[in-house]
């Protein structure tokens, strides 16, 4: 009789699993490329890498042909999507052609280095043998491989004639040091308009991304946002504070991660007390734009920044001192900020003398009150806008502290705000030096993000006391005309 054959069992090594987990997954990818182009740095991963790379993973799949990508800086944008994803696309895409572009040549080659050191590393020749750099075209910033697939890098308004591909990459079009050149974002966005559609080899099935940090309400992000009407832009905005309770949903996945207000983004690496240096040394506007994604106008919007005036030193005598208030709408530290300003009037001068900005809940809301009350005894009328939980403020405080007033909501906002503009812009308004309020920057900025900024509860009760401030003060001495 003759036996059955035996069956040869092939068992997979670790490196077949970590090879086919590289080729299914971008962030396995990463992982594993990670000591290539970053040998004495260990990865450190978080959950927006993910979440970067489900993205991308989505323009290769096809669902996903226009996408943008504002993120702080050094939290890996360039490493993960102009370095790491072209080389992983080429795994099983190798015929892929690519055009990089960043606002400097040096930096654009600088990507090209990085990315061809890992597509000529032994760890990738070894699991991908099929991905080989020709030898006739294999420059710094220009390299073919044998299945036809290119990679070419140039600068924002450098030359492209002849040059693009299935996927044009737009990493940092414009120098962060010169946000506020008209100029230089013009060059990027009339690049953008004009050149790099053209690129493109397939206009309806090729990809187009943009990533970046803000700087500059007129970016590229933005005009890009606002100009283009043919294309529908996936946007993926991830700000280094969370403001507001954000559930992000992953899009491929479905994978949900929750920020809860002031988390920070990537508190391993940059931690509250990291961040408030950065903003102290940055200063407020560029640390928003930058780290937050939220540009504000270098001119202000409704409040043009060149109105306001500043002092370091408050005038001896007011002729009159007052509080005004503006609640939370949920009784919740999670909520709203609460806000309570000290004005003074000198004439038809009118100085902010004092803040307190916090979430609060209702206990401390009450506790600020009187804090600020005991400060400011001067303050005699004591403003609460009667909304949100200004009549329990006013209900639980009127028998405690003499002078509070329930002052009426009417109109929308900004039509509030452009009522107390003229007196602005006519240099009437005093604000702190930020040597002795170092929460003034976060006041002008909010000022000029006014009426689509984030949060306007500072303007809620600027406005609400410049109103008080400025009605016709009594007359004390005889009519006029006679003697």
């Amino acid at each position: 009789m003759t036996s059955a054959p035996s069956s040869t069992i092939l068992v997979p090594t670790p490196a077949d699993i970590d090879r086919a987990l590289a080729e299914r997954s971008l962030v396995e990818f990463i992982r594993q490329a990670w000591p290539i182009v970053e040998p004495g740095t260990p990865y450190l991963h978080n959950w927006h890498v993910d979440l970067i790379a489900e993205y991308l993973e989505a323009v290769t799949a096809g669902d996903i042909t226009r996408l943008i990508v504002n993120i702080p800086p050094r939290s890996m944008k360039s490493l993960a999507v102009t370095v790491m994803w072209p080389c992983w696309e080429w795994i099983a895409k190798p015929a892929l052609r690519y055009l990089f572009c960043s606002y400097a040549a040096s930096l654009s080659t600088q990507h090209s280095v990085a990315r061809r050191r890992i597509l000529e590393s032994e760890w990738y020749r070894a699991n991908w043998p099929h991905i080989v750099l020709t030898s006739d075209q294999n420059q710094k910033t220009a390299y073919e491989n044998s299945r036809r697939g290119l990679m070419v890098s140039t600068s924002v308004g450098g030359v492209a004639t002849g040059l693009g591909g299935s996927r044009v990459v737009v990493d940092d079009p414009v120098n962060p040091e010169e946000a506020y050149s008209d100029a230089k974002r013009k060059t990027a966005n009339d690049y953008v308009d004009k050149t790099l559609p053209s690129r493109l080899d397939d206009k309806k099935r090729d990809a187009m991304i943009f990533v970046m940090q803000r700087i500059h309400d007129d970016d590229t992000t933005g005009h890009v946002l606002e100009k283009d009407a043919v294309h529908e832009w996936t946007h993926l905005c991830i700000p280094a504070e969370c403001k507001e309770r954000t559930v992000i949903t992953y899009p491929r996945s479905g994978r949900v991660q929750v920020r809860e207000v002031g988390d920070v983004l990537w508190p391993e690496r940059e931690g509250p007390a990291e961040l408030a240096s950065l903003k102290t040394a940055m200063g407020t506007r560029d640390f928003e734009a930058q780290y937050n994604q939220e540009p504000a106008p270098p001119e202000g919007a409704m409040f043009k920044s060149e109105w306001w005036r500043f002092y370091k030193e408050a005038p001896a005598q007011f002729d009159e001192v007052i509080q005004s208030w503006d609640m939370a709408f949920k009784d919740l530290k999670s909520s709203d900020y609460v806000v309570g300003q000290v004005w003074g009037r000198v004439g038809s001068e009118k100085w902010l003398l004092d803040q307190v900005r916090e979430r609060m809940d209702m206990p401390t809301t009450l506790e600020a009150f009187r804090m600020l009350t005991v400060r400011w005894p001067q303050a005699k009328l004591k403003l609460i806008e009667d909304a949100a939980n200004g009549p329990a403020i006013i209900a639980t405080l009127k028998r405690e502290i003499p002078g509070i007033v329930g002052e009426p909501v009417k109109g929308g906002k900004p039509a509030r705000a452009a009522a107390v503009t003229p007196t602005i812009e006519a240099g009437n308004v005093f604000l702190p030096d930020a040597s002795r309020a170092p929460w003034i920057g976060d006041f002008v900025f909010e000022c000029s993000r006014f009426p689509s900024g984030m949060h306007d509860d500072q303007v809620d009760a600027m406005t609400q006391a410049l109103k008080r401030l400025n009605k016709p003060q009594k007359w004390g001495g005889k009519p006029w005309g006679q003697s």
